[in-house]
């Protein structure tokens, strides 16, 4: 492994900070797209380019786990890509319409930089090489057919969408891991990072839905119960979960920690932050109408993006601790049983059930589980 190469497990550095700012943006457009577009049609296109810019941020975390990205020319190379992803973003709300082809040849750049900055910080070790190499086709004809997309309208071009996400996302599939390198700890701390990432903009999404009204009790109470909402998302993945899964990836090794890693991170990790930009549409439109009942698809948002930040959860403890999480999917039953009540009471009533589900959800298993959840704790704690 040659000096460029990571060769042992550290912090996340200022230069990969700075890049998710990128993604920062990114995120925050989407949620402004589906808020203007809170429809049927809307909805899966706003989800598409989440996927679509998720998978591109999942590429270069996978690449600075790797590569040593604060020196020589790749620096400078990650602050093109930073631009390139730039461009993704200020594109977003017109992905499907006017920029569509901007969007489509910028994400290309994207994608196909990354590959490059891989094969040529990895020079040194031919497995990874190899493996970049393997996964090429997947990563730039995918890409390619969102060009061919922005040619198109409707449900073709609703349709080249899907085929290029999911040709772009099967890619790591092919090889069965082999010749990717993880260090654990440095990994794990980057996605708990960009979760930490989504969070902060849902509550950017709930002061934007506050912007320019009157300041009553109502709106007051909807924004801490926004808050709580978003506190419990928080404490349900780094109270416990985010250190297991960290644990579990550094037992791991070889070929069975970069499937761990793909599978729990790369893959289980997009339902995590989609539902949580979900929830950041919900707690938008409720600040902005708190007294009115949702309309289907916020509602949708407030208790189906709830519903599969938990169901990601259920699928990450499967994937690493192999046991099944019923009271998370219990609770993500109930929450999708709910949405047509979340559309006959007022907006603010809704949140108040939702964080009153999730407040729940956290003592349960806090009181439940306390001696467990100690022995996880401890350790850190004492650090």
């Amino acid at each position: 492994m040659t000096d460029a190469q990571r060769g042992h497990d550290e912090r996340v550095g200022p230069l990969e900070l700075f890049f998710d700012l990128v993604f920062v943006f990114a995120l925050t457009q989407v949620t402004a797209r589906l808020a203007d577009d809170p429809t049927w049609s809307g909805l899966p296109r706003g989800i598409l380019i989440l996927a679509a810019v998720w998978w591109a941020w999942a590429a270069y975390a996978w690449l600075t786990d790797s590569v040593d990205a604060e020196e020589g020319g790749i620096r400078l190379a990650m602050f093109a890509a930073m631009g390139a992803m730039l461009v993704v973003g200020l594109t977003v709300p017109t992905a499907f319409e006017d920029d569509a082809l901007l969007f489509a040849l910028a994400y290309l750049g994207v994608r196909v930089m990354h590959l490059v900055l891989y094969a040529l910080g990895s020079k040194g070790d031919a497995e990874v090489v190899e493996a970049v190499l393997r996964l090429a086709p997947t990563a730039t004809i995918g890409p390619a057919l969102l060009v061919l997309g922005a040619f198109l309208d409707d449900r073709p071009q609703l349709a080249a969408w899907i085929g290029a996400l999911a040709l772009d996302w099967v890619g790591p599939a092919l090889g069965r891991g082999r010749g990717w390198r993880v260090h654990a700890s440095h990994f794990a701390e980057r996605h708990a990072l960009i979760v930490i990432i989504a969070l902060g903009e849902s509550l950017v999404a709930l002061g934007a839905g506050a912007a320019g009204l009157p300041i009553d009790l109502g709106l007051l109470v909807a924004a801490l119960l926004g808050v709580a909402v978003l506190a419990a998302l928080w404490w349900l993945y780094f109270d416990v979960v985010a250190i297991v899964a960290e644990r579990k990836l550094n037992e791991a090794t070889g070929v069975a920690r970069a499937l761990m890693a793909r599978d729990s991170y790369s893959y289980l990790h997009f339902p995590m932050v989609a539902g949580i930009v979900l929830v950041a549409l919900a707690l938008k439109k409720t600040l902005a109408h708190y007294g009115d009942p949702l309309e289907l698809v916020p509602a949708v948002g407030l208790c189906g993006g709830l519903a599969l930040y938990l169901l990601a959860h259920v699928g990450f403890r499967l994937r690493n601790v192999r046991t099944l999480n019923r009271h998370r999917l219990v609770v993500a039953v109930v929450l999708v049983a709910l949405v047509p009540a979340a559309t006959e009471v007022p907006a603010l009533a809704a949140l108040a059930g939702a964080a009153a589900l999730l407040g729940g959800l956290v003592a349960y298993e806090a009181i439940r589980f306390r001696e467990a959840r100690g022995r996880v704790r401890r350790p850190q704690l004492a650090g």
